[in-house]
């Protein structure tokens, strides 16, 4: 599977730029105006490299970059700096940043700095989604069943399911089974290509079809021509591509963009969404006689929400995931863990659960996982109330622990009437500061 970047500058130019430059390098890419927004990017997609300037203007960037470390320990964070920012960057490689560079950006310097960040996960045995896990839900045995029967057809397959819930892991399942796994698999997402660069992302251009174009390129048509595509997120197409596409799909023959001459191509298509195709249709954003050929197949993913105890074994697979990638030896959650991640909604389902437990194995100091390892997220729709406190074997229900958990919910509670001001919430608890200091540390409180 391709190695996926984050782009994080409010500069449109160099987003633009280095969006293009590693699409064509063979980079998946995302990309962000602002640090806030990027980090929900973070909690459901797997990034394997961050691109992050260092002002950005919702966050500082050097801050941006804690809360990287915190969410997804393993994704290498390089930070682009202007020439008097050195002193910043030099900061964030303390922080943790894997490498900087100075701007003005050269696309062909920065492109070996991210091939040894990505060369660096690899040697950590980083996983992929082609580790990705059945389970046992039925639901989900059926999908896997589904996959297999349709994979030596010919059929066009639509999936759809939420964001992290493996609709690619489904699309390569597919075509590993098919008469073509001898030729390519190239997976696009098409939210991510600029809509003035869908035709030729997909179809290519020739010299001169438009700025920019510098020489004759091919499109991952071409590219993958007697194999398989994955157009995932289909839906964000623009009606002018989707035209291209019915084209592609319905007389076998594409045009490059800027030319007139057809070139005959042979190719499966998988598509993916997490969208509603029906109110697509209805609203007129996507052409009913396209969906059609797109939809000779149709599969629907479960979440992971709805997957029963297929969410602990996910969960126990990351465990032991992530206790190889950070030498770590955490031996299991304990049960009010289990139960958080039973209730919880995992809006980015098996994307969001690594970096969840992944983070938890990292800031976890003991033999198992408790609820304090756990993101805000998890803990705010799994109440630390004494009602859902469940005793372990690592933390036994006797009058000593049911002490300390309602101490730790008293402190927690103090600080956010506080608004985490540690001055305030000693005032509150009627406490010194450096008390209020030791039970955070002692609890594993996060600020």
């Amino acid at each position: 599977m391709k190695a996926s970047i984050l782009i994080i500058d409010d500069d449109p130019y160099i987003i633009t730029l280095l969006d293009s430059y590693f699409k064509r390098e063979g980079y998946k890419t995302f990309t962000s105006f602002k640090g806030k927004p990027a980090l929900k990017i973070l909690r459901s997609e797997r990034i394997d490299v961050i691109l992050c300037d260092i002002r950005l203007p919702d966050i500082e960037g050097t801050e941006l970059l804690k809360y990287i470390r915190q969410l997804a320990p393993e994704t290498s964070v390089i930070m682009m700096t202007a020439y008097a920012g050195i002193r910043a960057a030099v900061e964030s490689i303390k922080a943790g940043a894997f490498e900087y560079v100075t701007k003005p950006i050269l696309p062909d310097e920065i492109s070996d700095i991210v091939r040894r960040a990505v060369d660096k996960n690899v040697s950590k045995g980083v996983q992929t989604d082609d580790d990705f896990i059945t389970g046992d839900s039925s639901k989900m045995l059926e999908v896997i069943e589904q996959a297999k029967l349709v994979a030596p057809t010919d059929m066009s397959v639509l999936i759809q399911g939420e964001t992290g819930s493996g609709k690619e892991y489904i699309a390569r399942l597919i075509h590993k089974n098919s008469t073509r796994k001898s030729k390519r698999f190239m997976a696009i997402d098409c939210g991510a290509i600029p809509r003035e660069l869908a035709s030729s992302e997909l179809f290519g251009h020739i010299k001169g079809a438009f700025t920019g174009a510098i020489s004759d390129k091919s499109g991952y048509f071409e590219q993958a021509n007697g194999g398989t595509i994955f157009l995932d997120e289909i839906g964000n197409l623009t009606y002018e591509t989707q035209v291209k596409l019915l084209r592609a799909i319905q007389q076998k023959v594409i045009t490059r963009v800027g030319d007139s001459k057809e070139i005959k191509v042979d190719v499966r298509i998988i598509s993916a969404t997490n969208s509603d195709m029906l109110k697509a249709l209805g609203d007129g954003n996507f052409r009913e006689d396209l969906y059609h050929r797109i939809n000779e197949f149709k599969m629907e993913l479960p979440p992971l929400r709805e997957r029963g105890n297929d969410i602990i074994t996910f969960a126990r697979h990351f465990l032991a995931e992530a206790n190889q990638n950070l030498n770590k030896n955490v031996k299991d959650f304990d049960s009010n863990v289990i139960n958080a991640f039973k209730s919880y909604t995992w809006y980015g389902n098996l994307r969001e659960m690594r970096n969840v437990v992944k983070r938890s194995v990292l800031i976890t100091r003991t033999d198992y996982v408790t609820i304090s390892s756990l993101p805000e997220e998890l803990r705010s729709e799994y109440s630390l109330e004494p009602d859902n406190i469940i005793p372990t074997e690592d933390s036994p229900l006797n009058l000593k622990n049911a002490a300390e958990v309602a101490e730790k919910y008293v402190v927690e509670q103090a600080l956010k009437e506080a608004n985490f001001n540690k001055s305030l919430a000693a005032k509150i608890l009627k406490i010194d500061r450096k008390t209020l200091y030791n039970k955070i540390d002692r609890y594993g409180i996060e600020l």
